[in-house]
């Protein structure tokens, strides 16, 4: 029975892959060619195309991700009807290929696998994208199937994401970008209330932000990593771009809304354009955007989205002060991501020290020793006791190495506290 199950799982994994070399080949064509077609008429186009079992508006999405990134370059006008053609043929491969997917989803998940794989899902990253000979993006090809997998899950089960709301604040993009757009998404209105909704079983996953390149780590979401038995499944890289978005013109505004991390990091900006005028900290960039369009004089720091969502004006872009600012976020579940190997896994723990001398240079030994690179220390104060810190450590390798769990046990004699938080793949900020 195993050998029967094992060559059935093979047949259709062998032709996912060779359905992905097709669509890679076909998509890098389609960017390189021109039918004419306005957005509006490509994405009713490919729906009427479709057999199933994608649903349409896995498939737009698929095609806006397209869609978003342009045409090449050197991109020319072609006849209408083999643009059709090259159309067709993608959305046909892509419903092939998840009825190939929904096969193995099933063997495996009567087998108690989960629904959303981060490992399998940075090997399909990985596979994509080395078959990619251009001229279409690597970023685009991630993007596109991202959506593909999103489309799969969702037929299998509808996934609920629950993540620190409301809905177009820079979390709910990090969610989609993390898991496409056809699952389902709960706002949430604090970072303790989106731990609560997965552990309760209301929703599968979370998303929560944990720091950004300019003003460092959400604490509250250090604080319940170590509250809560949930792990971190797999994390996610948003670039973020402020805008100040109000009703009123620049020399009208008498008051600037937005959570504490935006504020901090539009500082300079502020104090360049708008010195003296108070600053608020409210729950959420969305709520700052929404308080923004009804009241004249105040303003908010928040995304171009969430002011298309709220409907108030954009009065200046890309007011952060660093070009180069990039929040990362964790997707917190119940799963726990199988190791990808070769330096490609994180993993993230919390420690606390022994009230000794060198108990700090002896932890970190444990590491050392063994070749371990740590990409991040960071203290906290422990909240249990003045002047009791814990240590929050990401390093590169997985929960399931050998040299990993020699380090851990190492680690247990050195500290009063271990805790684990996860390991996941370690994909970069380009991604």
């Amino acid at each position: 029975m195993a050998d029967n199950i094992n060559t059935k799982l093979q047949l259709n994994r062998d032709a996912i892959d060779r359905i992905d070399r097709q669509v890679v080949e076909l998509l890098s064509e389609r960017v390189q060619i021109d039918g004419g077609y306005d957005e509006a008429q490509v994405l009713a186009k490919v729906a009427a195309f479709n057999p199933g079992p994608l649903s349409d508006a896995t498939l737009q999405a698929i095609y806006s991700a397209l869609m978003l990134a342009g045409l090449a370059p050197g991109a020319k006008a072609t006849d209408a009807a083999y643009v059709d053609g090259v159309d067709r043929r993608i959305v046909e491969l892509l419903n092939e290929r998840v009825t190939h997917a929904g096969v193995i989803g099933k063997i495996k998940h009567a087998n108690g696998a989960d629904y959303y794989d981060p490992t399998r899902e940075a090997q399909v990253m990985a596979k994509v994208t080395g078959l990619n000979r251009g001229p279409i993006a690597n970023a685009t090809l991630k993007a596109v199937y991202r959506e593909v997998i999103s489309g799969s899950i969702a037929l299998e089960k509808k996934l609920v994401i629950a993540y620190l709301g409301p809905e177009a604040t820079y979390t709910h993009q990090a969610a989609i970008r993390n898991f496409g757009v056809s699952l389902d998404y709960r706002a949430m209105k604090t970072i303790p209330d989106v731990f609560s909704e997965v552990e309760n079983g209301k929703a599968d996953y979370g998303v929560i932000p944990i720091e950004n390149s300019t003003e460092g780590a959400v604490f509250h979401s250090m604080d319940m990593l170590v509250e809560s038995d949930l792990h971190i499944c797999s994390q996610v890289y948003l670039p973020i771009e402020h805008c100040l978005i109000s009703q009123s013109p620049l020399y009208e505004i008498k008051e600037v809304r937005s959570k504490d991390q935006a504020l901090g990091q539009c500082r300079e900006w502020l104090q360049k354009h708008l010195h003296g005028v108070p600053q608020v900290d409210v729950v959420s960039t969305a709520d700052a955007v929404r308080t923004a369009g009804d009241c004249e004089g105040v303003a908010a720091i928040a995304s171009a989205l969430s002011a298309q969502r709220y409907g108030v004006k954009v009065q200046a872009h890309g007011i952060q002060d660093r070009d180069d600012n990039v929040t990362r976020f964790l997707v917190v579940g119940k799963t726990r991501a199988k190791p990808l190997g070769d330096g490609l896994d994180k993993t993230s723990l919390v420690i606390s020290l022994k009230d000794e001398v060198g108990a700090l240079v002896n932890a970190l030994r444990a590491f050392a020793n063994r070749g371990i690179n740590l990409s991040k220390i960071e203290s906290r104060p422990s909240r249990k006791k003045a002047w009791d810190y814990l240590f929050f450590i990401d390093f590169i390798g997985h929960y399931e190495d050998a040299h990993v769990q020699d380090a851990l046990n190492e680690l247990e004699l050195n500290c009063s506290f271990v805790k684990w938080l996860g390991s996941y793949p370690n994909v970069s900020r380009e991604e």
